[in-house]
């Protein structure tokens, strides 16, 4: 593992030129405790499964893929572990190693994890910038597709006979008017639709309902699949029998109470009247599934669909930020020969904002924070919830588009929805590390939300949205790290790298509209694996460009994380933690220095330092984290406050429970099969538990699997500590279980499925992300 650098950027001014800095992003890194082959990761290549002869020797097939064989099975005894492992290989215990001579059933070798970091086949094509309308048409006039991942189909979650929604949650002989009355094509027979027009129930999960054993009531009302388990038959007495559901919540205001606060409410125009029946509608569905946060109605997102939310400070901040830009070009491209007197003219030019920042709430990430990353698909809110359970302490949104924050997206503003586990205060030692006066643990809470943009504007009115509807958010996280190319292509994600004044502006433009929220970015070393520029985008975030420290002060950026690759490495690299160490050095530089020029005239406004009064930014480490041993390893070495972690939590999320312990936990196939029964309940309390319901908890869950199948038990290994990146060959598990659990075959991933969501649906399709074939029932 490689260690922290030694070299340190200590006395250097903040005022100071920047020459340093780019030195430093230049500088050799030297690690004398790893072999450069490491270092560079040309051995993080992932192997593909190795066969085994009759004398038990690992013999390596040929494949073009993976690393050759001189160099895979070196011994590594100069690394202080044991000369029998092999770099890229997961050390399984013979006995449990397969004989896969034969060649069938080969796994695959290079996985490619960039869906755990970037919206890949997105909703919106990103080729077009943020200022464009997410509706346009593409070429020839066709319209380019919504929704996640439109080039996988996941085929159709629905009941043959739809049931008409004023017949869902009303009783059999009284149901709601049908607003289009006999033009209505769907299912007004309730009796018949149980009988004909849906699947049977499920008998999984005790055939119970979660949803209503969570809240006391279903909010899939007749369609849910376990509504055996909530419907009663009641006999009136006339001898009618009727079918009704059970409710279990608290009593609610009486028909009067209603009458009346209608008859009180101003008049209003039809228009109106449609968007907040519209909005009424979303609220009491919303109200069906409590301890949900951060529910924005209907109607803020017709607002926002329609341009009538006033965005009059954002725009003030916007246009001064334009002309900022402006100079600060001008200043730039001047001539080298231009005189000296013609540069304090241009600096003449600059003018102060139109407001300032206000007080931001104060953060706190320390060694018993470990974090959850923002991931695409996979960190939707059932798995943030499971992690949090198993000892998480700070969790990110799925990443979302600023552009289609501003049109009211419905599917972007869902992503803002946290668990209420998640808006409870993280963990916290105050005598770990020293904190700030003000600091208020009881405000603290979980929950993050992370965006993405190619233009300040759009991200800084997406910020000004997000603090206006969104209360229960920790921060609001700046996307510059993400390597999808639709992304890099349209200015956002990784290509703010090489453009860090742009970057610069966006954290100063949702710095100055987010309220008490504050602002943080997560970043990668570089677009280019062999030019990391992380040094000098740092420099920018923590203090801001030369020319605006002393008028300016700092961005307002209160945390930063840093990924350890660049762009052009993706996943198939390890992450550089020398070049982290490097870069925690740097803010712990800027951070001492900052007390030096405390008493000159070059002192930032207070206003403008994230967090403590001396304007301290916390220092994020990310990349490869598979265990509490890496864990520690990464806070004691690269002197980082936190590590975040991604794919080691998607396939363990118990590794939360495992740093909290301090210690190695063997989960038995029964154990983590329990954890996936949990993420169903939870899937089918957020998205319900009617056919589509299942189906969207079916599908994620299968995207859940395709990371968790990735898991070598503890107990299965020869040598410790596990690696992220190592690959393991045929093995056979201590149970059936176990060994299904383990298989990279996404069919056994629907057995699994079919175990809690009962039979799939007719017509269900699952492509997995990084397979050629697909999963298809017979319709």
């Amino acid at each position: 593992m490689a260690t922290e650098s030694d070299t340190t950027m200590g006395g250097q001014h903040p005022n100071a030129d920047s020459n340093s800095e780019e030195r430093a992003a230049k500088r050799i890194k030297i690690d004398d405790a790893a072999p450069a082959q490491d270092r560079n990761g040309e051995n993080a290549q992932v192997a593909t499964r190795h066969t085994q002869n009759e004398n038990g020797d690992h013999v390596e097939p040929s494949n073009n893929q993976t690393q050759p064989a001189s160099e895979a099975s070196k011994p590594s005894e100069e690394n202080g572990e044991p000369a029998d492992r092999v770099n890229g290989l997961a050390p399984i215990k013979k006995e449990y190693l397969v004989d896969m001579s034969g060649g069938q059933g080969e796994r695959s070798g290079v996985v490619d994890d960039d869906a755990a970091e970037g919206r890949g086949s997105d909703s919106r094509d990103k080729t077009r910038g943020d200022g464009q309308d997410a509706r346009a048409q593409g070429k020839k006039g066709k319209k380019k597709a919504k929704g996640q991942n439109t080039d996988r189909s996941f085929g159709r979650f629905d009941d043959a006979m739809p049931l008409c929604n004023s017949r869902a949650h009303s009783p059999e002989f009284s149901p709601k008017e049908c607003q289009y009355g006999e033009r209505c094509k769907m299912c007004h027979d309730l009796r018949r639709y149980l009988s004909e027009g849906r699947r049977e129930d499920v008998e999984t999960l005790g055939g119970k309902c979660p949803a209503f054993d969570a809240y006391g009531f279903c909010a899939s009302g007749w369609k849910c699949r376990f509504v055996k388990s909530h419907m009663e038959e009641i006999e009136h007495a006339d001898g009618r029998k009727e079918l009704v559901l059970s409710d279990n919540r608290p009593p609610r205001a009486g028909p009067k109470e209603e009458a009346k606060a209608e008859e009180s409410a101003s008049p209003e125009s039809s228009e109106e009247k449609g968007a907040n029946d519209a909005a009424e509608r979303e609220k009491s569905e919303d109200e069906l599934r409590p301890g949900i946060y951060n529910v924005v109605t209907m109607g803020q997102k017709i607002q926002l669909n329609r341009k009538r939310l006033d965005f009059t400070k954002a725009d003030q901040y916007i246009t001064w930020l334009n002309h900022e830009a402006g100079i600060s070009q001008d200043f730039h491209h001047r001539r080298k020969d231009q005189p000296a007197q013609g540069i304090e003219d241009l600096r003449a030019r600059f003018v102060d904002p139109p407001f300032r920042p206000s007080e931001k709430r104060r953060l706190y990430f320390g060694t018993e924070t470990p974090t959850l990353a923002p991931l695409t698909t996979q960190g939707n809110l059932p798995f943030r919830r499971l992690c949090v359970e198993l000892g998480c302490q700070a969790t990110y949104s799925e990443m979302a588009l600023g552009m289609p924050l501003l049109q009211g997206s419905k599917s972007d503003w869902t992503l803002m929805r946290a668990h209420k586990s998640e808006i409870t205060p993280p963990k916290m030692n105050p005598g770990a590390v020293p904190l700030f006066d003000d600091y208020n643990h009881s405000r603290d809470l979980k929950f993050g939300a992370q965006i993405s943009g190619s233009a300040h504007w759009v991200v800084t009115k997406a910020a000004d949205a997000l603090s206006r509807f969104c209360p229960h958010l920790r921060l609001i996280d700046l996307n510059c790290g993400c390597p999808i190319d639709k992304v890099f292509k349209s200015g956002a994600g990784s290509a703010l790298l090489d453009a860090s004044g742009k970057m610069e502006r966006m954290i100063r433009g949702m710095n100055a509209v987010s309220g008490e929220i504050p602002i943080t970015a997560k970043i990668r070393t570089g677009v280019r694996k062999d030019r990391p520029t992380a040094t000098q985008v740092i420099g920018k975030l923590a203090f801001g460009a030369r020319e605006h420290r002393e008028r300016l002060g700092a961005p307002g950026c209160a945390a930063l994380t840093l990924h350890g690759r660049s762009r052009e490495q993706r996943y198939i690299k390890t992450a550089d933690w020398g070049y982290i160490g490097e870069c925690a050095a740097l803010i712990k530089a800027y951070n001492d220095e900052k007390a030096k020029v405390t008493d000159t005239v070059a002192e930032p406004d207070e206003s403008t330092l994230p967090n403590a009064k001396d304007g301290r930014m916390y220092f994020l480490g990310n990349g490869d984290c598979f265990s509490h041993v890496d864990y520690y390893e990464h806070v004691e070495k690269a002197r980082v406050d936190t590590v975040m972690i991604g794919r080691g939590a998607l396939i363990k999320p118990w590794i939360f429970e495992e740093i909290e312990k301090g210690q190695y936990l063997d989960k038995s196939s029964t154990e983590r099969l329990g954890y996936i029964e949990k993420f169903v309940k939870y899937g089918l309390e957020a998205w319900g538990s009617d056919e589509l319901g299942i189906g969207f908890t079916r599908r994620f869950l299968l995207e859940y699997l395709s990371f968790a199948h990735r898991y070598v038990p503890i107990g299965l290994l020869e040598h410790l500590p596990p690696r992220l990146n190592d690959r393991p060959p045929a093995y056979k598990g201590r149970d059936e279980m176990e060994t299904l659990m383990a298989s990279d075959n996404y069919k056994d991933w629907i057995k699994i499925s079919e175990m809690f969501l009962g039979p799939v649906q007719p017509g269900f399709q699952f492509q997995p992300k990084h397979k050629s074939n697909s999963y298809e029932t017979e319709g």
